[in-house]
């Protein structure tokens, strides 16, 4: 077994209000930068060893499948590295 280190951001889908990204956007505006848009994300780091990277990236989707993300209003982004 080999240890990895897997990423997992978790975004809301394109639609989803974000009120939280909409009030930090509207202070940076007030801080004099401009820009078009803010999302904000969540993002988890998971130790796990795995026989293989890509056995290491199944269980960690399978997380954020089943806990991390709420596939209604969520996607996500997984990233395993050694």
């Amino acid at each position: 077994m080999t240890l990895y280190t897997a990423t997992v951001t978790v975004r809301l889908k394109s639609g989803v209000l974000d009120p939280e990204a909409e009030t930090t956007k509207q202070a940076l505006e007030r801080l004099g930068f401009e820009l078009e848009a803010l999302r904000s994300a969540d993002r988890f780091e998971i130790d796990i060893e795995a026989a293989s990277v890509e056995a290491a990236n199944e269980q960690v989707t399978a997380m954020a499948d089943r806990l991390l993300a709420n596939p209604t209003i969520h996607d996500f982004d997984v990233e395993v590295q050694r």
